[in-house]
């Protein structure tokens, strides 16, 4: 072929790029949609939210609209916050969970790869085409780490227009040391600093947001005379003025205001920054007078009650009706009614109102539908609601809160070192951090420390459950701290801090002080929650006399009474109780054994393995509480026995397999296997308490302990037995609780 002369080569690039131009105005259904360049902007909105979190908002084509969550991903999260200027996401949120926007639904089915320059490289139904409502507008989590150099394009507008951190500042002496902050200066988050809002016009229902949105339930009078006198010597910035809240706001934000414009400084002429002084809740409370109020406060049982939360002040809803605890299904459930139940509990106001069970799902009756409270009710039980028929609603509806708790400052007397991850490590403590002294870091001796006591340290930690609370920490020696500062803790599993659990104090007493020997924890997001179902106890126990013969491999693994031994084997029998135990996890995590296989011991005579050296306690009880015969249950085989609708089997024990229980599944240990039973050969007719205990030596972490034990109440005639009234430890109230505990016993088998 013949070289091209430098004319046609120009010719032929002019034509190319003709033909590409147009070419790449034909749109072709699969390839990514493109939007313009230039004109995208995005920002967050919502509340309550973090600045690194909340509604992604798009502009295009000059209006602003949200984007749906359909086929949502975290790669799509990832794109939308670098575009925010952040440098990856965490997580992303669906179902408007930071509030629903308003305008067009600009993006639809959006999938991007999660390397994407825009998120109009990503495959989407086109711009403004969606068949979706606000409901299911989507927001994003990000990593609070800026793209260096990025210019925030999230602020549109030359002033800050909306209003997203609020704080108290103390200014009385010794309060600004003391935690938590119940009284000072509100104050907004205004570019690098801080400005105060003019109170001209203030009133109790404005501090009254600003209390729950500080955790406290409720705001107090102030003395603005001893404040006006110290805010004529400050140099004040305002940025706020004409502040009108409802008072059923959970955040200021929410809340009608007007920002002073351009120089402020001679703003606020015949007012003074907006102060509030706020009430705490029983479990903030400081000082003689608060406990005095806190005492008074707690006299009598509460009809509230939040549980499988990792973190104090969130958790599943629970309510007392007829003496038995159960759930509020989810329909219509919003910040409105969450935020009574949470300052009903003496919190705040409520940061979330979860729906779907995601806390967990509750056992026994759904007592509330579609609660609608108004904001300012007293009490959870003041709101219009429906009650529940059996259609309405199932547990995987369990409605849960997050509430605004104060700031205490516990996370900063705690660190883990040398894990592979922030969720693990070598516990370290701060002491002697008080009077602006510098805190001395040091190790928690590692002896007596478990599932209770690692659960604490991640609650101080703000890292959620325990997973495993270690007493060697060998593999993490990554420190150089190496003293050994706390000794002897015991916690009950519920406090805030391991400073509130008991302890030896100053006088350390701990036998291995090497570093070695210092306390872990592996801390977990979500965590199991064991429970028995409780009936089938009920239906299925029966007495059994059983030929000693027969009992060969259950002595061996201790599952009679001391007294066998000197039976007169192989002559003779023991008289059981038997039953049978189904075992669900209703929890948030899968429940394995602490013990990998490699340590599972191989039992002979019975040909299994066992995960767990004791995994439930099988005892019968005078009513006063004296043990007249035990049993218990080593997880010979912990496995998915069945599980609920859309759930599928994880674990099995043949071929020596992984054992566990997966959430949503259950154990079925039958009533017919060796040692599912109680050796009642030396009990004396009478009547009793049938107890069984799952876990009993919280070997495993769970979400909930206080649900792990079941009670009945049995009459025992000498060759019959009727079990009857079988119970959830904590599913009745404190009165029934004392009427079963306190039960005269049964004349005949008439259960009425």
């Amino acid at each position: 072929m013949g070289s091209c002369g430098p004319q046609a080569r120009q010719e032929l690039l002019v034509l190319l790029s003709v033909w590409l131009w147009v070419g790449s105005t034909q749109s072709t259904p699969p390839a990514p949609t493109h939007g313009p360049g230039p004109q995208l902007k995005f920002r967050l909105a919502g509340y309550p939210r973090k600045h690194n979190e909340g509604r992604v908002e798009v502009f295009y084509n000059d209006e602003w609209g949200t984007i749906c969550d359909d086929d949502f991903t975290l790669a799509n999260a990832h794109v939308l916050c670098r575009h925010l200027g952040f440098v990856a996401a965490t997580g992303w949120a669906h179902s408007a969970k930071y509030g629903k926007g308003v305008g067009r639904i600009w993006l639809d089915n959006v999938n991007c790869a999660g390397g994407e320059k825009s998120i109009g490289d990503c495959k989407h139904r086109g711009w403004g085409n969606s068949d979706c409502s606000h409901e299911e507008d989507a927001g994003v989590i990000c990593k609070d780490e800026r793209i260096p150099g990025f210019k925030d394009s999230n602020i549109i507008e030359s002033e800050q227009s909306h209003v997203e951190e609020v704080r108290l500042r103390p200014v009385v002496a010794g309060g600004r040391r003391q935690l938590p902050v119940t009284e000072g200066i509100v104050e907004v988050r205004y570019k690098d600093g801080w400005a105060q809002i003019c109170d001209e016009g203030w009133n109790s229902q404005n501090s009254r947001v600003v209390c729950g949105m500080m955790g406290f339930p409720a705001e107090k009078k102030v003395n603005r005379n001893f404040y006006k006198l110290f805010t004529e010597r400050q140099q004040l910035n305002y940025r706020l003025h004409s502040v009108s809240c409802a008072g059923t706001e959970v955040h200021l934000s929410m809340c009608t205001f007007e920002f002073y414009q351009g120089n402020a400084s001679a703003a606020c002429g015949a007012g003074m920054p907006a102060v509030v002084s706020c009430m705490p809740g029983p479990l903030f409370a400081t000082g003689s007078a608060h406990k005095k109020k806190q005492r008074q406060q707690l006299q009598g049982q509460p009809r509230i009650r939040l549980k499988g939360g990792a973190k104090v002040g969130e958790g599943r809803v629970e309510v007392l009706k007829n003496s038995e605890w159960g759930t509020i299904c989810d329909d219509r459930w919003n910040l409105l009614s969450a935020s009574v139940v949470c300052r009903e509990l003496g919190f705040g106001s409520a940061k979330e109102a979860l729906t779907g069970a995601r806390m967990g799902q509750g056992t026994g009756p759904i007592h509330l539908n579609e609660v609608q409270c108004l904001g300012t009710e007293k009490s959870l039980w003041s709101c219009p609601f429906k009650n529940i028929t059996q259609e309405d609603c199932k547990h995987t509806e369990d409605a849960a809160i997050r509430c605004n708790i104060p700031y205490m400052g516990y996370e900063t007397l705690i660190r883990l070192s040398g894990g592979r991850s922030r969720f693990e490590g070598r516990v370290e403590v701060a002491v002697g951090a008080g009077d602006g002294e510098q805190p001395r870091w040091g190790l928690v001796c590692g002896e007596g420390w478990g599932t209770l006591e690692a659960m604490v340290a991640c609650r101080q930690l703000g890292l959620g459950f325990a997973n495993h609370g270690l007493q060697e920490t060998w593999y993490w020696d990554a420190s150089n701290v190496t003293e050994m500062v706390l000794s002897g803790v015991k916690c009950a599993g519920h406090e805030m801090a391991l400073s509130h659990c008991r302890h030896h104090g100053p006088r350390l007493s701990c036998r291995n002080t090497g570093t070695r020997f210092a306390a872990g924890v592996i801390c977990s997001e979500t965590a199991s929650d064991l429970l028995l179902h409780a009936p089938l106890v009920q239906e299925t126990a029966y007495i059994e006399d059983r030929p000693l013969h027969m009992l060969y491999c259950a002595a061996e693994e201790n599952c009679l009474s001391s007294s066998a031994r000197l039976a007169n084997w192989p002559y003779g029998h023991r008289r059981l109780l038997r039953f049978s135990s189904q075992i669900h996890n209703n929890g948030r995590a899968d429940f394995r054994p602490k013990a990998g296989r490699h340590s599972w011991v191989w039992h002979e005579c019975h040909r299994h393995y066992h995960s767990m050296d004791i995994f439930t306690h099988y005892d019968i009880l005078t009513p006063n509480g004296t043990k007249v015969a035990e049993g218990h249950k080593a997880s010979f085989c912990l496995e998915d026995t069945e599980c609920e609708e859309d759930v599928a089997k994880r674990y099995e024990c043949a071929n020596f397999g992984e054992q566990g229980i997966t959430v949503g599944c259950w154990d079925l240990y039958r009533h017919d296997i060796d040692c599912q039973w109680i050796d009642i050969t030396d009990v004396k007719p009478g009547n009793y308490i049938l107890q069984v205990v799952i876990n009993p030596n919280f070997e495993v972490a769970e979400s909930d302990f206080t649900n792990n034990a079941m009670k009945c109440n049995c009459k025992y005639d000498g060759h019959r037995i009727w079990v009857h009234s079988c119970h959830i430890g904590d599913a009745l109230s404190e009165e029934a609780n004392k009427r079963f505990e306190q039960y005269p016993g049964q004349l005949n088998n008439q259960i009425s």
